[in-house]
């Protein structure tokens, strides 16, 4: 089978899957305790019977099962994800704006990640054993053991309410209400200037794990034949390294580094919630909270979205980096 044939393949299961799983996201919030009417009423304080009655006709919950299971499909592939119960507005406007907010903060942070921890994790491999390995070793099982949302009170009470070098929270300076920035250097300066705790403390929670699963499989394949080979033709002990051992050792990290992209627009839930910071996350969780059925299932659509493409991507990566995965 050529790669057309396996792409064109892959595509055929991954929409099947997709349709799976906007089905199991319509039966479990179908199969949920309570009546949406009631969140929504509630929020927006509706009393007599009739206000009611006509909410449940304008959602179409009164309905047929199989008619609002037809138009909860074509809302979902169409990105038609109907309006918020708490807020009242469109669920796809509010996804927008806070979309680029997560990308920053997750997206940032998961890059910073993957570098630091597959570089050291390199070199733990290449010094295995030694008083290198150990310290860096011991020091990112510490820094993953710790609790998120731990690291950051900690980071925000010694540089925020100590030192005041950075701000509390928030996503832009409070004056950009006034005074909006005069240009894009300055809009930069400001948005890093609230970017870095969150980002600092998820790149010190996750680096660890990278470290750990490079660490694991540049041990591996550094007992391979072809390392000692390399090593005895005199190859430089960086490029046996990075271009012979890590090239073939990369598989289980593109796995891990796509499922991390692909779980990227889920925000970072608790880390959104230290720091205040309007994302996707914090989105998430305040849906939890007000029983924000539209925001709830739209979400889970789109992170299952963002794995079922993320892992497809892994897909045809393998073969490209590895020559010996044959499509087939």
């Amino acid at each position: 089978m050529g790669l057309r044939a396996y792409i064109a393949k892959k595509l055929v299961y991954t929409f099947v899957l997709i349709f799976f799983v906007a089905t199991v996201n319509f039966v479990i919030f179908m199969l949920m305790p309570g009546d949406p009417t009631a969140v929504f009423a509630s929020s927006a304080r509706l009393k007599s019977e009739e206000q009611v009655k006509a909410v449940r006709k304008l959602f179409g919950l009164d309905d047929p099962l199989y008619i609002r299971y037809f138009k909860y499909i074509q809302n979902m592939f169409t990105f038609n994800f109907g309006f918020s119960y708490y807020t009242g507005r469109l669920v796809s406007e509010e996804l927008g704006r806070r979309l680029q907010n997560t990308l920053l903060l997750v997206g940032l942070s998961t890059i910073f990640s993957i570098i630091i921890g597959t570089i050291l994790g390199i070199v733990c491999a290449a010094k295995r054993g030694k008083t290198w390995d150990t310290f860096l070793v011991t020091t990112s099982l510490v820094t993953y053991s710790l609790p998120s949302f731990w690291l950051g009170m900690v980071l925000l009470l010694i540089f925020a309410s100590w030192l005041h070098w950075f701000p509390m929270g928030g996503v832009v300076p409070a004056s950009w209400a006034q005074h909006p920035p005069s240009n894009i250097f300055e809009e930069i300066q400001g948005r890093a200037y609230h970017l870095f705790l969150p980002v600092l403390t998820l790149t010190i929670f996750q680096y660890g794990g990278y470290l750990l699963l490079t660490r694991a499989v540049m041990l591996e394949a550094l007992t391979e034949d072809y390392i000692v080979t390399a090593r005895a033709k005199g190859v430089k002990e960086r490029t046996v390294l990075f271009k012979h051992a890590l090239k073939n050792a990369s598989l289980p990290l593109i796995t891990n580094i796509a499922l991390s992209f692909g779980f990227m627009l889920s925000g970072a839930i608790i880390t959104e919630q230290v720091f205040t910071y309007p994302g996707l996350g914090l989105w998430l969780w305040n849906a939890i909270a007000f029983v924000d059925y539209p925001v709830l299932q739209a979400m889970f659509f789109i992170i299952a979205l963002c794995v079922i493409f993320a892992n497809f991507i892994a897909d045809l990566l393998y073969g490209v980096i590895d020559p010996r995965i044959r499509y087939g």
